[in-house]
């Protein structure tokens, strides 16, 4: 029940950040943004739920940091909402970005080497 209602809200999550970004509330200050630096193979998606940088520039620092901080507050939401807790909800998030991420983008695998997904 509690990880189908932390599905549920990360999922809208997802939904949340992409409509943002088409709107460009949140990425206007990006010099990158998400779907593009994964792409190109800047930054991937980590088992704690956070993206993290593959490629270190200077966009993909500042892309990755607003995108965790944002997915960060949302966690703690998701874990106040549901009474558990922020880890329970990142490693849920963790995941599922994981399983959902396209082919060809960067994952980190359990022994925390990155790997084309």
């Amino acid at each position: 029940m509690i990880q189908s209602k932390l599905l549920k809200r990360f999922l809208t999550l997802i939904v949340s950040m992409a409509l943002a970004g088409m709107l460009g509330l949140s990425s206007a200050a990006w010099a990158i943004d998400l779907h593009s630096a994964k792409n190109q193979g800047l930054v991937g998606e980590t088992p704690s739920g956070y993206l993290a940088v593959v490629k270190n520039t200077p966009a993909a620092r500042e892309l990755v940091a607003n995108v965790n901080n944002a997915r960060k507050k949302h966690y703690q939401s998701i874990a106040s909402r549901n009474g558990t807790s922020l880890q329970v909800v990142e490693v849920l998030a963790g995941k599922k970005a994981i399983a959902k991420a396209a082919s060809g983008h960067y994952i980190k695998s359990a022994s925390g080497n990155w790997v084309k997904k």
